[in-house]
């Protein structure tokens, strides 16, 4: 049975070789010779794991909606005591990519340009997002109006920083989050806040120096 698996991998393996494909080289490149050369293994081995090419392309699908939409949604409604605690929980998907993948978000859009049903589907995982972002503003007494002109300012920021492919090293990535938590939120991040959120990305003994946005 084991020697079986190795000859003809698993789901898994299959998943990560597409979805290197998909990030580097679009939709159209995803296909099961390419893969199957790739990995080493036989065409027909794919098939044990996947009924054709549209099964594996649904699977990397659900994939990004269970990853991005789903942990960017638990991330806005994690516990937060204020407003700047709520957004510093969302910059954890910023920073942490086991959370949300920038690159299979800029995939899966730039594929929905031509998949009509997958742009329908883009389209609801956004509304997703910027309802989980409008909620979160509620929640901590904003006015509706105001509360939905910050969560697009959020979420549009997000995804043109993502469709820019702008590159950073991660504490450069950091030490700005602070600054742009007071733009989003209107509102300063104490020291405590900073160092709460920092002690979760904390990597190593050396660190930033941030600037006190408040006290």
């Amino acid at each position: 049975m084991e020697q079986a698996n190795t000859q003809r991998g698993s789901e898994a393996i299959w998943l990560e070789a597409a979805y290197e494909i998909l990030t580097d080289s679009g939709v159209e490149a995803v296909k099961v010779m390419p893969l199957a050369k790739k990995l080493g293994l036989s065409r027909t081995s794919f098939y044990w794991h996947f009924k054709d090419r549209d099964a594996l392309l649904e699977a990397m699908i659900q994939k990004w909606e269970e990853k991005n939409t789903g942990n960017l949604i638990a991330r806005v409604e994690a516990y937060a005591d204020t407003i700047v605690e709520a957004m510093f929980n969302l910059f954890d998907c910023w920073i942490d990519d086991t959370m949300f993948d920038a690159d299979l978000d800029l995939a899966i859009r730039n594929w929905a340009r031509n998949d009509p049903a997958l742009h329908e589907r883009l389209d609801n995982a956004d509304k997703r997002r910027q309802n989980a972002l409008y909620a979160m503003f509620i929640r901590f007494g904003y006015a509706e109006t105001e509360a939905r002109a910050r969560a697009h300012t959020v979420m549009y920021t997000q995804i043109g920083y993502i469709s820019m492919k702008i590159e950073e090293d991660r504490w450069t990535r950091i030490a700005a989050m602070p600054e742009y938590v007071k733009i989003y939120t209107g509102k300063q991040p104490t020291s405590a806040d900073i160092e709460r959120f920092m002690s979760r990305h904390r990597t190593s003994h050396r660190r930033p120096r941030l600037t006190n946005l408040g006290s």
